[in-house]
């Protein structure tokens, strides 16, 4: 029996310096969709790439006009080229933010030619709405909820005690206060907006008027949003509003794969391939201390190297070869030449 695969896919925080750069240098599977989507954005995807290419530290990932269409592009990319190397397309498609909208076109709800007229049209609509951020809270959105102060809001539960929080800069200032007396670790997140709060509810209208215009349709493969915490249906794949609407409402990213993990059978070979498309490891973090991982039914598979040094061709070789020891279709001659574009 095989074990199913889910490719999760980061959105805004997660952005690193030079995240995949050594697929997009060394991996042509990888370097091709990203070079189309980049072209396809213009003189701003020439921008994109050198802003992309930079080493650390490089502040201007913390701008989201930056950092939104790169995350879309590297998680893009990532999906089409480990699709290309493993012959096989991942079961289950879940992002987090932005990182559902790689999902969501990697489903074919949107072909990648209009990929860049979603991305450019998610950075118009953000244009104007700077001025919030937001914060990650080491505890239970429970624990949280009664601290916050007024315009701060749950942007995103990533976790059983992993909460982030988004709004203007003034209330999560005060927010940041209470968290920090009450003995609860708090963090900044490298954004300047307020995602997935009402603060951007004025830009997520603007972006349902773009949507409109675009073609929207049924997802080919099985996408689990994170906005929902269920399985994408037809009705809201096709809806402009579904799509814009994720700027102002909360991610649901933690109860959507906490769902996935519990319906997953015990048994050696029964679980779930958790495909970490990160660069810091998070998306899959929360998923280690679930009993479906602890106990080895299902696995962890990071796809870029981590914080820890390491290579994105030789994490990506290991990554193919755990697909294939869980008998995932993959190639022998495409691991063989990842093997090569790391020594090399």
């Amino acid at each position: 029996m095989s074990r199913r695969t889910v490719l999760l896919l980061p959105g805004q925080g997660a952005q690193r310096e030079r995240m995949a750069a050594g697929l997009y240098e060394a991996v042509p599977e990888f370097a091709a969709p990203m070079d189309s989507f980049l072209a396809a954005l213009g003189p701003e995807g020439a921008r994109l790439r050198e802003e992309w290419l930079r080493p650390a530290p490089n502040p201007s990932l913390d701008d989201a006009l930056v950092s939104q269409p790169l995350l879309f592009g590297v998680g893009h990319a990532l999906g089409r080229c480990l699709t290309a190397l493993s012959g096989h397309a991942p079961d289950v498609l879940l992002g987090h933010s932005v990182g559902e909208l790689a999902a969501a076109a990697l489903a074919g709800v949107f072909s990648p030619e209009d990929a860049a007229r979603v991305m450019a049209a998610r950075r118009t609509a953000l244009a104007g709405h700077s001025g919030g951020g937001m914060l990650a809270v080491g505890a239970a959105v429970a624990d949280v909820e009664p601290l916050l102060a007024q315009g701060a809001a749950v942007a995103a539960v990533n976790g059983p005690r992993q909460t982030v929080l988004a709004g203007p800069s003034d209330a999560l200032a005060r927010t940041s206060e209470r968290l920090a007396g009450a003995g609860m670790v708090v963090r900044a997140l490298r954004s300047g907006h307020a995602f997935h709060s009402p603060s951007l509810a004025g830009a997520a209208e603007t972006y349902a008027r773009a949507l409109s215009r675009v073609p929207l349709r049924a997802p080919e493969g099985a996408l689990l949003s994170t906005r929902t915490a269920r399985w994408l249906r037809t009705e809201e794949a096709t809806d402009p509003a579904f799509w814009a609407g994720q700027l102002a409402l909360p991610v649901l990213y933690w109860p959507a794969l906490r769902a996935l993990l519990d319906g997953t059978p015990d048994g050696p070979g029964t679980g779930l391939v958790l495909l970490d498309a990160s660069a810091d490891r998070s998306l899959t973090a929360p998923a280690r201390r679930h009993p479906s991982v602890r106990s080895g039914a299902s696995v962890v598979v990071p796809l870029l190297a981590g914080p820890a040094g390491g290579d994105d061709p030789g994490t990506l070789g290991e990554a193919l070869d755990v697909l294939a020891s869980h008998r995932v279709r993959t190639s022998a001659h495409v691991r063989t030449r990842t093997a090569q574009a790391t020594a090399s």
